[in-house]
């Protein structure tokens, strides 16, 4: 096999051993899918700023998240339908981050049941909680609680589905409909479609039973079709806080004001986030926004995501002020290319461009990264 040098390389073999409507899913975003774009135009836009003869001969990766040691700026971040890419894939995917030494996180929207994968996986596990009924979010918290996840992360950007052509285009739902068009599609990726058939499609143990008080036929619609609960507000946020003890961290935060205001309720963190442009697609770019939220949050944690690709877009993040930097698509295309063995080479690629890029740039640990150098253009 061809050496796998960069990520592209990675995506295109995903692409060869996935149906298209299951790469289509992964890949496809918003509308126009402009905010894909705009994400990474945004990242290549900035330009980092070497500081010369500098001691960089030992180099320090890791970061406190949560409140412990990560080994690198780096969280997995929470993916629904990770089984429609490989059978297992929350599992793989939490297990290779326990042995990068980053925390995972696990969508409400797994395959594998969140108590499961704990008892599988190990790690640092966090826990994304989509709120689709009141009563189901809180067997889905104290299921959580249970299981010792340390984290819960709060995704507020998800009221209605975002309108996604490919997915309309393809006919994606779960359970998957088998229509002529995509019967013919699997058959011409026999890897894929014999691991489906042994294991069987993909379901929502969270939602149909994995925790106690397991959601009615109505939530699990409602979640399949991203229809959560719109009333959910600021005051259910402060509520949110009283029920989870743990560290509580807001996902889809793009500007100052929110974010404040998410830490003046109690949150540890904020997530600055435009859910990798698959919403809508008429949004800020993060890292365009980030610096703002990191000076409102004030010792608040900022966490970002969309449109990473290297380690060279979590160096320019972390000298914006993100404490971390979450990965999605990259470590998908990472779990359809070689399985957990895809993963463990997606991360340890990214953690090695971030070393590389500490070292060229002149600075000894990330740590370092946020004290306003290091960028030369900020957005």
């Amino acid at each position: 096999m061809t050496a796998l040098l960069n990520l592209e390389a990675y995506r295109r073999l995903a692409q060869r051993r996935l149906p298209r409507i299951v790469f289509d899913y992964i890949e496809g975003g918003a509308d126009d899918e402009s905010g894909i774009r705009r994400n990474r135009e945004a990242l290549d836009a900035l330009l980092l700023d070497p500081a010369r003869l500098t001691d960089v001969s030992a180099r320090d990766l890791s970061a406190t998240l949560a409140g412990a040691r990560s080994a690198a700026p780096l969280v997995v971040a929470p993916m629904g339908l990770n089984g429609a890419c490989r059978p297992d894939g929350d599992v793989m995917l939490a297990r290779a981050a326990a042995r990068a030494g980053i925390p995972f996180t696990l969508s409400t929207a797994s395959n594998v049941a969140l108590a499961e994968v704990a008892r599988r996986a190990g790690g640092r596990l966090w826990f994304q909680l989509y709120v689709v009924q009141r009563e189901h979010a809180r067997a889905l918290v104290k299921g959580a609680l249970s299981a010792g996840y340390e984290a819960l992360v709060l995704t507020t950007d998800v009221t209605v589905n975002g309108r996604r052509e490919r997915d309309l285009r393809n006919g994606f739902a779960v359970p998957l409909r088998l229509t002529p068009r995509i019967v013919a599609d699997a058959a011409l990726h026999p890897a894929w479609t014999i691991r489906q058939c042994r294991h069987g499609l993909p379901t929502l143990p969270n939602v149909d039973g994995g925790v106690d008080g397991g959601a009615d036929a109505g939530a699990q619609a409602a979640l399949l079709q991203r229809r959560m609960d719109a009333s959910f507000c600021w005051d259910d946020l402060a509520a949110l806080r009283d029920m989870w003890p743990r560290k509580l961290y807001v996902k889809g935060i793009l500007n100052a004001r929110d974010a404040a205001r998410c830490v003046a309720l109690g949150a540890d963190g904020v997530i600055v986030s435009n859910h990798g442009g698959r919403q809508l697609a008429d949004l800020a770019a993060p890292i365009s926004v980030l610096p703002e939220v990191v000076a409102a949050v004030g010792g608040a944690q900022t966490l970002v995501d969309s449109g990473f690709r290297n380690g060279r877009d979590v160096v320019k993040a972390l000298a914006l002020g993100a404490r971390a930097v979450m990965l999605g698509r990259p470590l998908l295309y990472g779990l359809a290319a070689r399985g957990e063995t895809g993963v463990d080479e997606v991360l340890a690629m990214f953690v090695a461009d971030i070393d590389r890029t500490l070292a060229l740039l002149g600075c000894p640990d990330v740590v370092s990264l946020g004290q306003g150098r290091y960028i030369r253009n900020s957005l």
